[in-house]
């Protein structure tokens, strides 16, 4: 091999390492996990809005449909989708675009209060962890904090007699 292709070889090698290093960070196989649950979750609000959402707020409204809300761009009027489909027409489907938006907003809501929760969990955790024995102390000449068995200030390096 000539000596470019050395340095290149060497060099893929290199990203490579440091490719893989990437991928197994925690942050990058949390976001992974996160996507992959939120794949699954996703599905579960779909089908709440559509299997019992949608067909009670259609029985609020007397039988309102939203997947039946379109627009012809024909000009000619349809009175299903189905049909609209069957002549070949295009559409606007404005109906089920009622339907993502709705999904949307109930997922954003029920984001938000999973949030909610975990953090007032975190609250309780850190409330109890703050309630435990210290384990820092701070020193008197340097206000530095230090662990509470020190004998001498790691930062100014003065002797503390406590």
């Amino acid at each position: 091999m000539t000596e470019n292709v050395k340095k290149i070889a060497g060099k893929s090698r290199g990203f490579a390492g440091e490719f893989r290093e990437f991928i197994m960070r925690g942050n990058v196989m949390d976001l992974a996990i996160g996507v992959i649950i939120g794949g699954a979750f996703q599905k579960i609000v779909t089908s709440l809005v559509d299997d019992i959402i949608m067909p009670v707020i259609s029985q609020l409204f007397g039988g309102l449909d939203f997947s039946n809300y379109f627009l012809a761009l024909d000009g000619n009027h349809y009175k299903t989708m189905a049909e609209a489909e069957a002549a070949g027409v295009a559409t606007l489907n404005y109906g089920s675009f009622i339907t993502v938006i709705i999904n949307f907003v109930l997922m954003a809501l029920v984001i938000f209060i999973l949030i909610k929760c975990v953090n007032r969990l975190m609250d309780r955790v850190k409330g109890a962890q703050e309630e435990a024995d210290p384990t820092e102390k701070e020193c008197p000449f340097c206000k530095s904090k230090i662990a509470i068995g020190a004998t001498r200030c790691p930062h100014c390096t003065s002797e503390l007699n406590d």
